[in-house]
């Protein structure tokens, strides 16, 4: 049946009768039309599609494109702040060179050893520059630690938080003396010290600030009103003679790139 319809409409726009043929042009023509107008809507509607398919390949291009440019905009700002950050410490480092009243060397930190048995850094000065053992190493933020091995290029540096590391020290607020050890360090790195042999009569409060006495010993030399940390918790010792408060020091040696060594004796000794 389609084939004769098919038949039918060449033979009326073919057939060369000229009534025929425009009243029969005229009939497909009009017949025609909606199938037409339909296969143009069909057409337009492909098009588009295509050009909306082609946008969304475009837009994700683009968006990779935004995506790198992002990762490289923050890269570049990471890096401008730790540059802000670094100057920051310098200038208060060179400040605290300055104005501190002892003669100091600075150093760098090269190499840091904080678990384990020993709680140390090392130094990259050492005799040559006029490094000696026993001398108080210092921070813009307090006492870091004393030098023990001493070489002609490095020193390492016993810190706060270690054992075998004691300090006379006060409260600052009063004439309040104990001896300060290292009991290691937190799993976070944070450094750890105890007050220890404080009279039982005296009154000490969370939050009061610990200093070196400037007292000399056997175990090191440190200036007078270095900071140290501040008290943490109070607790009285078995003996009930004395007390002990918990310390958290202030200098943190894990986020430190620079040290000062003071270079002169303190209360005598070399």
């Amino acid at each position: 049946m389609y084939a004769a319809a098919i038949g039918l409409v060449l033979i009326v726009v073919f057939v060369p009768l000229p009534s025929l043929t425009l009243k029969g042009k005229g009939a497909v023509r009009g017949a025609m039309a909606p199938a037409e107008r339909g296969a143009s809507s069909l057409w337009q509607r492909a098009s588009e599609t295509m050009a909306a398919i082609r946008g969304i390949g475009g837009a994700v291009d683009k968006n990779r494109e935004l995506s790198h440019e992002l990762v490289r905009v923050q890269a570049e700002l990471n890096r401008l702040r730790d540059v802000e950050s670094d100057n920051l410490r310098l200038q208060r480092a060179l400040d605290f060179h300055q104005t501190n009243p002892h003669e100091l060397i600075p150093c760098d930190v090269v190499s840091r050893s904080i678990s384990g048995w020993w709680n140390t850094v090392r130094i990259g000065k050492g005799s040559r520059e006029g490094v000696r053992k026993n001398r108080a190493v210092i921070s813009p933020d307090g006492l870091i630690g004393r030098t023990t091995e001493v070489t002609p290029l490095t020193s390492e540096v016993l810190l706060v938080s270690d054992p075998a590391c004691r300090i006379s020290a006060k409260l600052a607020r009063a004439s309040v003396f104990g001896l300060v050890r290292g009991t290691g360090s937190t799993l976070t790195g944070e450094p750890k010290a105890r007050m220890e042999f404080i009279n039982k009569d005296i009154e000490i409060n969370v939050g009061d600030e610990v200093v070196t006495s400037g007292l000399s010993s056997a175990a090191g030399e440190f200036p007078k009103g270095v900071h140290i940390g501040y008290v943490e918790k109070v607790y009285r010792d078995n003996s009930g003679l004395f007390q002990y408060a918990e310390i958290i020091p202030r200098a943190t040696v894990g986020l430190l790139d620079y040290v000062f060594v003071v270079a002169e004796a303190v209360g005598g000794g070399q």
